[in-house]
């Protein structure tokens, strides 16, 4: 009996662990299938992403075959088009129709921007969204003289920026950089891209604070093709992950990551100065008042001297052209009346319209951002004195119009504050 029963264990002891190894090598082959399909997955969705995205190819044949045809013309149309000196590197792009790359122009580091087939303009109607309009470099037209052309950009920058007394010195500017050969003259192909650049809203910030440093120096341009110079840090703070940790990775984590990738606490506060400086700059400017309407760290950067720069300016629009296109929006809550992420108006229940002014100005916003950055790491004599300021700071409401005074007085003591603790080293 016993010897009968010996065989049978000999029998079952091979098939159990070739079960267990059929079962073992069944899950390993479903894993491996399964990281094969989520990784070929990932790489299609991105390579479709970065397809649509990055069409930079596309972009440069655009502007070289209208440059080659003397449509238009630029500081950086040769270089771009015959010389090969501009070159177009890592893309940046968020938008398909915004181009946005790292490049190198010659010695040069700088960020190209262009659009592709058309570009945002400012919808004055009830919707006060960017709408779109096809580029065809067909404005001024042929015969249009020189004259004829510096009333066009008048009359331009009025509807934009309001009508101000020096609003014809900020004309004159336009003028002199859409002489891109510098040789007296504007040439028709010159002012057709000039024309053009005048529509994007960040192109003309970068005019109206071309003799501050906050906003990146305007390197040169071809058609609606534009270069600046390249901010080496950005954002303000933060880091970039992939989108699989972005997704599991709680909130609170993620913020105190983002605060551990930032200079030391001197130079984020000669950081932050720039941003109020900004701010102060953009209202009652040279050339109107600005507002802020995304006012978010991404949007921020630093050169490597830790002087502030803005990265997007898309956001950051004539108060004139907000209140007129706000004044046309239709509105039920006031929820209806947000333009970007930071501006905010009222609704008017009797006319179920938007009201004009915003009810937080440019500097609440500004301290908003600020708060977390600026606090941490804050030296102990001045955490407490930077924390009341920064509060009552935010606590900023109706426009800067309004509150004038009170605005000014807490954006001085917030600068002065800082100024004091780095004024003696080397970050100021």
């Amino acid at each position: 009996m016993a010897r009968g029963l010996f065989p049978c264990g000999c029998y079952r002891k091979p098939v159990y662990i070739q079960a267990r190894f059929s079962y073992l090598h069944m899950k390993y082959l479903f894993f491996s299938w399964l990281a094969v399909f989520v990784g070929s997955w990932i790489v299609y969705v991105e390579y479709s992403s970065y397809t649509e995205l990055c069409r930079g190819h596309d972009c440069k044949n655009s502007i070289c075959d209208k440059y080659r045809n003397g449509v238009i013309d630029g500081s950086a149309c040769s270089s771009l088009c015959e010389k090969d000196t501009l070159y177009l590197g890592k893309c940046l792009s968020a938008k398909p129709n915004s181009q946005v790359y790292s490049g190198s122009w010659g010695d040069l580091n700088g960020v190209i921007k262009c659009q592709i087939e058309d570009v945002p303009h400012y919808d004055l109607g009830a919707e006060m969204e960017l709408r779109k309009e096809a580029i065809a470099f067909n404005k001024p037209t042929k015969g249009t003289s020189v004259e004829k052309f510096k009333e066009m950009v008048l009359s331009l920058l009025k509807a934009k920026v309001g009508d101000q007394a020096n609003v014809s010195d900020l004309a004159n500017i336009v003028l002199s950089i859409a002489d891109a050969n510098k040789d007296g003259h504007i040439s028709l192909p010159e002012a057709r891209s000039m024309w053009a650049l005048l529509q994007l809203n960040e192109f003309l910030l970068e005019i109206v604070l071309q003799d501050r440093e906050h906003t990146p120096r305007l390197l040169g341009f071809c058609g609606d093709l534009y270069v600046t110079e390249k901010v080496q840090h950005c954002p303000l703070y933060g880091i970039s992950l992939p989108w699989v940790l972005e997704l599991w990775l709680p909130t609170g984590l993620h913020r105190r990551m983002d605060q551990w990738f930032t200079p030391s606490w001197p130079r984020k506060a000669k950081i932050s100065i720039g941003l109020l400086e900004l701010v102060e700059d953009i209202f009652h400017g040279t050339f109107g008042s600005f507002l802020m309407c995304d006012v978010r760290a991404a949007n921020f950067g630093y050169n490597d001297r830790h002087d502030f720069k803005v990265m997007d300016t898309r956001y950051i629009i004539p108060e004139a052209t907000f209140q007129e296109g706000m004044r046309e929006r239709r509105c039920s809550v006031d929820e209806d009346c947000l333009y970007g992420a930071d501006c905010h108006t009222s609704c008017d229940l009797t006319k179920h319209r938007c009201t004009p002014e915003v009810t937080r100005p440019n500097l609440a916003k500004a301290c908003g951002t600020l708060k977390d950055y600026i606090l941490r790491g804050a030296p102990s004599d001045v955490h407490e004195e930077l924390e009341k300021q920064l509060y009552a700071c935010i606590a900023l409401k109706g426009s800067a119009d309004q509150m004038e005074i009170e605005h000014s007085l807490i954006l001085n003591n917030l600068k002065t504050l800082l100024w004091k603790k780095i004024s003696h080293t080397k970050d100021s």
